[in-house]
């Protein structure tokens, strides 16, 4: 991984459909998300939580649409994805106005990229530090205990996906096919053991009356900010748009697995996982939390009755509470490790414990795939942006031997390590990097929308559905529900106050970084000599 193995050599076309379906699909883990954000979810607006999901899903539906005219439009984009396509856009027509705003464009998209890519795989190393401490602590619970024992955890985590990464995308591939048929058929089967154990139990008193239910809406304002966690379930599609350097055809390939990754992964597996889950979920499943809060331990709900019962711990639980629903949901690190707990006690003759474990080992499996993909995306928008100058061109060379873009790699891998640290730490924390990441994701989403828009407003024979329809749709959603964020953050006193915070840390992180970021690319500009708004005798050509 020296620097003088760099080369300024061009990545190479060796993914087929497949290779760049899986990639895409790795990154929509419904094995993964299911497990790791649930307890996010079940904190606020749980009501609307299946709802939610689905809104995100057609919401990324609408954005997956543009990816893939954009990636017909524009098969040369390389490692650019939507980096290339908002400059590519504006250029289109030098006559027109917005010519001369193609390089701003370009950056202030490369901007929102790096915000939700260089987060994103940060919240994935999180979860899986969270999923690591929850698996060893079944077997002792005094270990990992202390915060830089789960802040070492994530940054070895992190190291292991970097490595991984640097030996390149075919390596990734062949991982990924594993892992996806691993963490849908496990969850696939909790999700049918969880719907049989509701039908098998008619007496508890479940959350949702029926299964009808479970598609209710609730409250708008709770679906809105449901909806702002649950986009960080179906993003990564456009993953595929960054292999198109890769891809041996990207003009045909790229556009079908920006589709086929998000249909596969969201609306048939998402809708029944978790359908199943807020079906599932009732008084059966209870857990004791101690004062702090920081501390659930899983308990059969028809056996205590009180928190000063002998066979809880009363160093540990002395003034805590016995919760239930989505408030035990809410206060345990991993609910649908608790959910295994219960269905393989009673479908599998008591080995609650053991199936549990089982679930765990394949969400890490699932979590390793999530990360690396998002690594490997996130770093060749960063290497796009290096290759052009944008950013330092140390981030513009590939590896001599592996041809991977190592540099940005390394980058990465610190950075993940230690946002991912921080997230581990608490739900709060966990909320707040997850927040920031799917600010940048609107950001970066609904301007892809608005490049559609403009890439085919001067084309007479473009689609007006897919084109003009879809695009402005997608607009609505994309920043709808961004601006849905800053209403929560500040106009809503029905949420917990930790809630509210959370939501404002991770605006201010967000707007603080775009602004810095776009003034270091100001200063680099004029340094360079490079107009931010382009002139109309300027050239340059997006072929």
């Amino acid at each position: 991984m020296a620097d003088n193995a760099s080369t300024g050599g061009e990545l190479k076309p060796t993914l087929g459909l497949t290779g760049i379906t899986i990639n895409a699909m790795a990154l929509i883990a419904p094995g993964a998300f299911l497990w790791t954000t649930f307890q996010e979810q079940s904190g606020y607006g749980f009501a609307s939580m299946w709802l939610s999901v689905v809104i995100a899903t057609i919401i990324a539906l609408l954005t997956a649409s543009c990816y893939a005219v954009l990636s017909k439009q524009y098969p040369q984009a390389g490692a650019g994805s939507s980096y290339f396509y908002a400059e590519a856009a504006f250029l289109e027509k030098e006559s027109h106005d917005h010519f001369k705003l193609a390089r701003v464009a370009k950056l202030i998209v490369g901007l929102a990229a790096h915000l939700y890519y260089w987060v994103y795989p940060a919240v994935m190393v999180s979860f899986m530090g969270t999923v690591i401490v929850f698996i060893v602590q079944q077997f002792n619970p005094a270990l990992l205990t202390a915060p830089w024992q789960q802040i070492g955890v994530c940054c070895l985590f992190a190291a292991i996906v970097g490595v991984i990464a640097f030996i390149g995308v075919n390596g990734s591939t062949v991982t990924n096919v594993i892992i996806n048929i691993v963490q849908i058929l496990s969850l696939v089967l909790v999700s049918v053991l969880a719907i049989s154990y509701r039908l098998g139990h008619p007496g508890v008193n479940y959350f949702h009356p029926s299964f009808a239910h479970v598609l209710s809406p609730g409250k708008p304002i709770e679906l809105l900010f449901q909806s702002t966690i649950s986009i960080l379930l179906v993003v990564g599609f456009e993953s595929a748009t960054a292999l198109a350097a890769e891809a041996k055809n990207p003009k045909k390939d790229i556009p079908r697995g920006v589709i086929l990754s998000l249909v596969i992964q969201g609306v048939i597996f998402y809708f029944f996982e978790y359908f199943a889950a807020n079906a599932f979920i009732g008084d059966q499943y209870a857990g004791a939390v101690d004062k702090s809060g920081a501390n659930f331990t899983l308990i059969d709900p028809s056996k205590v009755t009180a928190i000063t019962d002998p066979s809880l711990d009363q160093k540990v639980y002395a003034g805590g509470s016995i919760v239930k629903n989505f408030a035990a949901s809410a206060a345990d690190s991993a609910p649908i490790g608790s959910f295994s707990h219960i269905l393989g006690n009673s479908f599998f003759h008591g080995a609650g414990q053991p199936f549990e474990l089982i679930m765990a080992a394949t969400v890490v499996l699932a979590l390793l795939g999530t990360t690396l993909s998002c690594l490997n995306t996130a770093v060749r928008v960063t290497y796009a942006m290096g290759k052009d100058q944008e950013l330092p061109g140390i981030f513009g060379g590939l590896h001599g031997k592996t041809n991977t873009p190592h540099n940005a790699i390394i980058l990465l891998t610190i950075i993940s390590g230690v946002v991912g640290g921080y997230g581990v730490l608490s739900a709060d924390h966990l909320l707040q990097i997850t927040l920031i990441s799917n600010l940048g994701t609107f950001l970066l989403y609904g301007l892809t929308c608005i490049a559609t828009y403009i890439a085919f407003s001067h084309v007479a024979d473009a689609n007006p559905i897919t084109t003009k329809v879809i695009p402005v749709i997608g607009v609505i959603g994309n920043f709808g529900l961004m601006i849905a964020d800053i209403y929560f953050a500040f106009f809503v006193s029905t949420a917990t106050p930790a809630t509210i915070l959370d939501t404002k840390i991770a605006l201010g992180v967000s707007a603080g970084f775009m602004v810095l970021a776009f003034v270091w690319l100001a200063m680099r500009s004029a340094a360079m000599k490079q107009p931010m708004f382009l002139p109309h005798d300027h050239k340059e050509s997006i072929a």
